[in-house]
């Protein structure tokens, strides 16, 4: 049976990478255990229409509020998917201690307020604690960042990041295999997290993989 994937979802731009990144989990049916910012929240009201009543927001409300851009993101699921949904002041969740096991996490996006806090060992809620935690168990980490420009202060926090074992994907989407919308362009991020994941989609065409590729 295949490990849990820890999915935080922070207060940068470009929430519809978490919500995109949790569906393809569910579709999975890997076990997620979800964490959401407060800030995250107010990002996730102003890009995608939808409010947040608690700290522990409902799975379908989150579907749902993606759903222009990826309808299916309303679908059916397999009843196999889990998700549970956290908190981010618990530290009494299973995901705060490195004695409950899982295939990895996922911070998407990533603000550069909770990268500097992981980058500075400073564990102020659940998701900073978790990422700890994930570092200090030398599990995969995947930090995904969505800032521009960046300072030296971010850069060098991402560096630290990078050099305790974590993996700095930002959110820039690649153009070569043509995309047609806005949720090519989503995807083509969440597939490298999930090969990070080592979880296999077909999200994106791949490079070499694709005759498109041969155009000129």
């Amino acid at each position: 049976m295949s490990r849990p994937v820890v999915l935080a979802i922070t207060g940068a731009s470009g929430s519809i990478y978490g919500i995109r990144l949790l569906h393809v989990l569910m579709k999975q049916g890997r076990e997620t255990h979800l964490v959401i910012s407060p800030a995250a929240g107010q990002v996730l009201e102003r890009e995608l229409g939808v409010t947040l009543v608690s700290g522990k927001p409902d799975v379908d409300t989150l579907l749902s509020s993606g759903g222009s851009i990826f309808p299916e993101l309303t679908g059916e699921l397999p009843p196999q998917s889990k998700v549970f949904v956290h908190d981010y002041r618990d530290y009494s969740a299973g995901i705060a201690s490195g004695s409950f096991r899982t295939a990895g996490m996922a911070i998407c996006p990533c603000s550069m307020g909770t990268l500097s806090s992981i980058a500075q060992g400073i564990s102020g809620n659940l998701i900073h604690r978790a990422a700890d935690v994930h570092l200090k168990e030398r599990r995969k980490l995947i930090i995904v960042p969505r800032e521009t420009p960046l300072g030296s202060i971010q850069l060098a926090n991402m560096k630290t990041l990078s050099d305790a074992g974590a993996v700095i994907l930002p959110a820039m989407p690649g153009f070569y295999h043509l995309p047609q919308s806005i949720a090519d362009l989503v995807d083509f991020v969440v597939a490298r997290i999930c090969d990070q994941l080592e979880i296999d989609v077909t999200l994106a065409s791949r490079w070499g993989e694709d005759d498109q590729f041969q155009r000129r």
